[in-house]
């Protein structure tokens, strides 16, 4: 019964969030702590599986449309893989207590709830639309032009964009070690940072995004079963294969869903969900 809970949970998770374009592993988190009980760095490690099974079929995807920015992907990676590791050890050191362990739960999806409402305002959606209208039939190939340690370059959508590869990899370093203490790759966490300093297109970005997230998720179980807290298979498993379904389901449908809609709903359950587990911290509630 627990094991088919978990994979409708999942599912359902994945096939709403999926369409708007964000992760649902940080949503699974919560579900493992706080319906399952699993409080010990184990959940951390399951839901890492969850990014393990459900990602490849995206990231072939990407590969297969050529919109795979490879150097973006290993500049991201070659920050979260260490960064992951601390996390790891500072999830094992600092963050055991379960209590303390939700307010950090309840930061990061606050922060994930916020950018998510950003997406919501009117002015936002108008200028995707435009994007989308001015851009419709183009063939949305990534071809690389520079590379260096200073600069990256490449053309997308018949524009050229760059960006500087030390602050990619600062900000992988960094999500990193968020992404490992919380328990998932960092792509939800990543994308809005990337997009908001170097003004790159999600389009571009996505599949590299996706696939860093896939390979720190990877490291992220090694990483853990390396301390000592190995992952719940059968749990991840279940968590897994309910989300490739409902990420699949998802986008077969995704055009005649009300994103818009989807997406406060999101927002209003990320906010809610944030706002208990901070409030839990101060009050007993």
């Amino acid at each position: 019964m627990q094991l088919l809970l978990t994979f409708l949970t999942a599912f359902i998770i994945a096939f709403f969030a999926s369409p708007s374009g964000v992760s649902g592993a940080f949503l699974l988190l919560p579900f493992l702590v706080s319906v399952l009980g699993i409080t010990d760095p184990s959940a951390n490690a399951t839901n890492f599986l969850y990014n393990v099974i459900a990602i490849p079929s995206g990231v072939y995807r990407y590969w297969k449309e050529k919109r795979m920015l490879w150097i973006l992907a290993l500049i991201m990676i070659i920050g979260y893989l260490p960064g992951i590791y601390v996390g790891s050890l500072m999830r094992t050191s600092f963050l055991l207590d379960p209590k303390t362990f939700k307010l950090f739960i309840g930061i990061v999806l606050m922060f994930l709830g916020l950018n998510l409402a950003r997406t919501i305002r009117a002015r936002y959606v108008k200028e995707m639309d435009e994007k989308v209208k001015t851009f419709k039939g183009v063939k949305g190939f990534v071809t690389l032009k520079e590379v260096s340690l200073k600069r990256v370059s490449f053309n997308f959508w018949e524009k050229e964009y760059s960006f500087n590869p030390f602050g990619i990899f600062a900000i992988s370093l960094a999500i990193g070690i968020v992404g490992g203490a919380y328990g998932v790759g960092g792509g939800a966490l990543a994308a809005p940072l990337i997009l908001s300093i170097f003004k790159l297109p999600i389009y571009a970005i996505a599949g590299a995004n996706l696939l860093g997230t896939f390979t720190s998720s990877v490291f992220g179980i090694i990483s853990y079963s390396s301390l000592g807290y190995l992952p719940r298979l059968d749990i991840g498993l279940a968590l897994g294969f309910g989300g490739l379904s409902g990420m699949y389901c998802g986008a077969r449908i995704q055009k005649y869903l009300p994103e818009k809609l989807i997406r406060i709903s999101l927002t209003i359950l990320i906010l809610l969900l944030s706002f208990r587990y901070i409030t839990q911290f101060f009050i007993q509630l």
